[in-house]
């Protein structure tokens, strides 16, 4: 790839002048210290108005495209799943706490709907594992020197998503995460890629993102993040917007209790053969069989 400075020719890059001229000019005079002065392209204020939105739609699709393709990523594989969902030791803990809890002040209403929402955790933390498994698998069997097929991707923050990026680290792989600014449940996780952990404000260019590469698409038991990212995957691939991929469902009891998939059917909301786009599972070795049958893939 062609360093901005080969691309350039003749001409000082940008970065050059920037770093000569932005932020300080040389000469301090009422004309350079004034906003309208600064390089445009170095000018926070400037960048950040309503006007540029357009701009900055463009500079999210373009940096992570533009760094995912240095990095030679091919082809990934999208992992969803709640950010609440912990690892079953964290889990554990936060049930004997909450019936430590619920001993002290057994009257307590709050308290015995926190106890059975840690009960359900508990139970819920096998698809933590689940996709840490998963993760690995797909890791495992793609990963390989410049290799960067299949490469796991995620939201980027704590839960399902922490076990789907953990699962990659462990197994020596790359794996992406598109983080998203908001006001909780949303930092990092320590197992992405430093040089694929990626940040965004807009919801619709992550969304984008998470589509563009996408070869399979695995969804665990979570909420509305979730459920959107899930449903517009499913209606590209419904209208035609994309090729068909699999759509893999981890947990069929729940699925099939917070979405009523044959009602839908029957109200002739959707098609019978729109629910052939869903395959449910309940291990790690199922989804992947399912991946790899699609592709001829070895399992």
């Amino acid at each position: 790839m062609m360093t901005e400075s080969a691309e350039a020719g003749p001409f000082p890059t940008a970065r050059d002048e920037a770093d000569t001229f932005a932020p300080e000019p040389q000469v301090q005079t009422p004309q350079t210290e004034s906003p309208a002065y600064r390089l445009a392209f170095a000018d926070d204020d400037f960048l950040l108005r309503p006007d540029l939105r357009a701009v900055r739609l463009q500079l999210e699709l373009l940096k992570p495209e533009l760094l995912q393709q240095e990095m030679g990523i091919r082809s990934t594989v999208a992992m969803f799943g709640s950010a609440r969902i912990p690892d079953p030791e964290t889990a554990a803990r936060h049930l004997a706490e909450a019936e430590e809890a619920a001993r002290d002040k057994p009257r307590d209403k709050d308290l015995a709907r926190k106890l059975t929402i840690a009960r359900r955790m508990l139970a819920n933390s096998r698809y933590y594992e689940e996709a840490r498994s998963l993760a690995r698998i797909v890791t495992n069997t793609c990963v390989g020197e410049h290799v960067c097929d299949f490469v796991v991707k995620t939201g980027g923050g704590p839960g399902i998503m922490e076990a789907a990026n953990r699962g990659a680290f462990e197994a020596g792989g790359k794996s992406i995460g598109l983080n998203i600014v908001l006001p909780m449940e949303q930092a990092p996780n320590q197992y992405i890629t430093p040089e694929l952990c990626f940040r965004f404000h807009y919801f619709a260019i992550r969304k984008m993102h998470f589509m563009i590469r996408v070869r399979a698409l695995v969804a665990f038991p979570g909420g509305f993040g979730t459920f959107d990212e899930l449903f517009e995957a499913l209606t590209l691939i419904q209208t035609g917007k994309i090729e068909p991929i699999p759509v893999i469902m981890f947990g069929r009891e729940y699925w099939e209790r917070v979405i009523n998939f044959d009602a839908m059917a029957m109200e002739g909301m959707i098609g019978p053969e729109d629910k052939d786009l869903l395959s449910f599972v309940e291990t790690a070795e199922e989804a992947w069989n399912i991946i790899a049958e699609f592709y001829r893939l070895p399992h």
